[in-house]
């Protein structure tokens, strides 16, 4: 097998032209019978600690190649993974991705942040969707991904976000925490301020981003999995004629509250029906807005924000409604900072 290194050496160089890399790992997949074949050499000499054939392999054509290329060897997060099968010769490359974390902030009103299939043709193309095969022409996740993916010459780019606003919500204040995943790069060595100037030079003001750092897989599950805080400043019509000081009473009995909530019905038909407890941990009044009421709330992840304003027919409890005896609404609402669990002092509003 070692006769043939530096012809292995040369079907890898040949496989990774036109790849942008400077990391690279050899990996092998070693036939059943050679395996097998090893394991009683192993036996019959007793050996404890052998060497296997698959890590001599490795290390051997690893570094063939890193001589013929320059390239340097990483155990954990290689750029490429060339794997080569002894069988049939033959050598498969896997680019892994890049991983970018920042914040987005979100203008529009009128877009998800994720790509959303037609739900009538499931993303195939119909009369519904004028055979695009979305229910939104654009998305976040798109206005981040197209210039992303054109910089890169990448096969797609993935949003993983912190959470998630509805689409008819503006993103602002501090951003969303997100990492988008680029998928099969053939260029990797793009600067973060020269992709982040071209994203926000593309959006055309519907989305802008702040590029932190590179990122990894961990930080993805990490903001997945995250239970931040987020804070809403929202418009509030209330029918009847109520003052300042009676929308304050209400809201007082709103703060500090645990709030039990079934699934909205506007997502029941994707999520299900159960009961949840979140906590309001501040609310207050910020004035009137031609004749609405502007109030900002910060409560837990996962806290359903219209639902806590309007009741959803008794499903969210307690609500405003409730506590003013009156129907209140949600006409518009603005995320204004999504983070961690910060210290006390840092989350509680000033009155007005």
């Amino acid at each position: 097998m070692f006769d043939g290194t530096e012809a292995w050496a040369e079907k890898i160089e040949q496989k990774v032209s036109g790849i942008e890399f400077k990391t690279l790992l050899v990996g092998c997949r070693v036939p059943p019978i050679m395996a097998e074949s090893e394991e009683m050499v192993w036996s019959d000499l007793g050996l404890t600690s052998p060497e296997t054939l698959k890590a001599q392999f490795n290390r051997v054509i690893g570094k063939a190649f890193s001589a013929r290329s320059g390239s340097e060897v990483d155990f954990k997060r290689p750029d490429l993974v060339a794997v080569c099968n002894p069988m049939d010769g033959s050598v498969e490359i896997e680019i892994n991705p890049i991983y970018i974390y920042g914040r987005y902030r979100k203008y529009d009103r009128g877009i998800p942040q994720t790509r959303w299939h037609c739900r009538e043709c499931r993303g195939e193309g119909c009369e519904r969707c004028h055979f695009t095969g979305k229910m939104y022409a654009d998305s976040v996740e798109e206005l981040i991904g197209r210039p992303t993916a054109e910089c890169f010459n990448a096969e797609d780019v993935i949003l993983h976000g912190a959470g998630r606003e509805d689409i008819d919500a503006r993103m602002i204040g501090t951003g969303r925490p997100f990492v988008i995943e680029i998928v099969h790069p053939m260029k990797r060595s793009i600067s973060l301020p020269a992709l982040e100037e071209r994203i926000n030079a593309t959006a055309g003001g519907r989305v802008t981003v702040v590029l932190d750092h590179i990122s990894d897989r961990r930080e993805v599950e990490r903001i997945k999995s995250g239970k931040a805080h987020k804070q809403y400043s929202i418009l509030v019509e209330v029918d009847g004629d109520f003052s300042d000081d009676d929308v304050k009473l209400s809201l007082s009995v709103l703060k500090g509250a645990l709030i039990s909530q079934r699934t909205p019905q506007r997502v029941a038909h994707r999520r299900a029906d159960k009961e949840r407890k979140r906590n309001v941990v501040d609310i207050c009044l910020r004035g009137v807005e031609d004749g609405q009421y502007r109030i900002e709330v910060l409560g837990d992840a996962g806290l359903y924000i219209k639902e806590l304003i309007s009741g959803d027919e008794g499903r969210t409890v307690p609500s405003l409604t409730e506590c003013i005896g009156a129907p209140a609404k949600v006409t518009a609402l603005d995320v204004i900072m999504v983070e961690g669990v910060v210290p006390e002092k840092e989350h509680k509003f000033q009155e007005d």
